[in-house]
């Protein structure tokens, strides 16, 4: 059996076992998976923890917190393959958004709405709550093999009410039809804390270089939507989110600082809750470990040009599969 139909047999397991499971079993053996892989230290686990050590304060026990930030991982997982049994009521009860009047707000204009996030929390639920408290909205996720993984997550999105669209292999570039719901009035949400271009723009991210895409800033300006960052996190009995303030159109550059600066203020205050485990800062190398810390930012790229392709510009978004295996292997 291949690789990629073990790892599409993987999910399917998942979406059908976890759910026959109650689920405090189901969270008691996902808190022993994540404790598991935090002992073998295997690089997904090494990258979390370099991570991590970025943006915690001095003196943080990196250990415990790479043990929490693990769990907290394996709690998105559970609650993945679990989400369209939980209901609306408990999706909307168990939710807790502050500053939600930005949210509205900018929605009622309009314009068009940006909302751009971290891999934080669980931005699935997120986006479950959002279409059940009358707001759908469209994403992108990236296309893995095999196909019918990512038909698989497709299916799942679609069931929450989310409109999907193919970061690559569609007909043409998801940019053109992303602007176009916009200018419908419509919102987006795109991930927006990691560079699957290896084009992106350059920021200063806690102290240090890093690039991010520059899609969500582009649409805004190409389209005169609002740019909305937000922040996600657990808490004990359901959710939470930050709407942070809008970010002001200017440039490229100069709004995707922008966005990084909301992004690390939600991670200083959450870091448990922030799933990167790839790398993210320009310095790094290996595992994690980097050969200078602060390195001087480089100069801006040239800023994407209203209406380029998705490949110009840098659109990131919800993935088809977030890197479940990565952590659990060796």
């Amino acid at each position: 059996m291949s690789a990629g139909r073990l790892t599409d047999l993987a999910y399917a397991l998942g979406w059908r076992g976890v759910r026959l499971l109650p689920e405090p079993l189901a969270a008691a053996g996902f808190r022993m998976a994540a404790d598991l892989a935090w002992r073998r230290d295997g690089r997904g686990v090494r990258r979390l923890r370099a991570n991590l050590a970025r943006v915690a304060p001095a003196g943080t026990d990196l250990d415990r917190l790479t043990r929490a930030a693990m769990r907290s991982y394996a709690r998105y997982w559970m609650e993945v393959f679990r989400l369209t049994d939980l209901g609306t009521e408990r999706i909307i009860g168990q939710m807790r958004l502050v500053d939600e009047h930005l949210l509205r707000d900018a929605h009622a204009q309009g314009a068009g709405t940006i909302l751009a996030l971290p891999h934080m929390g669980n931005w699935e639920q997120a986006g479950a709550w959002l279409v059940a408290t009358g707001i759908p909205f469209t994403t992108v996720a990236e296309r893995l093999r095999p196909e019918s993984l990512f038909e698989r997550f497709l299916a799942f999105r679609t069931a929450l009410g989310m409109e999907v669209i193919a970061l690559t292999g569609g007909e043409s570039p998801p940019y053109g039809l992303l602007a176009a719901r916009l200018r419908a009035g419509g919102m987006l949400c795109l991930l927006a804390d990691r560079d699957l271009s290896r084009a992106g723009v350059p920021v200063r991210f806690f102290g240090s270089t890093a690039t991010m895409p520059g899609g969500p800033a582009a649409l805004a300006l190409d389209t005169g939507a609002v740019l909305l960052p937000v922040t996600l996190w657990f808490d004990r009995d359901g959710w939470s989110a930050r709407i942070h303030p809008a970010v002001a159109h200017s440039d490229v550059a100069t709004m995707t600082q922008g966005l990084a600066d909301a992004f690390a203020a939600g991670i200083a205050a959450h870091p448990a809750d922030w799933h990167m485990l790839q790398r993210v800062w320009r310095d790094d190398v290996g595992d994690g470990t980097r050969p200078s810390a602060g390195a001087p930012l480089p100069a801006a790229q040239n800023p994407p040009a209203a209406g380029n392709s998705s490949a110009a510009v840098g659109i990131s978004a919800p993935h088809a599969a977030p890197p479940m295996p990565a952590p659990w292997g060796p």
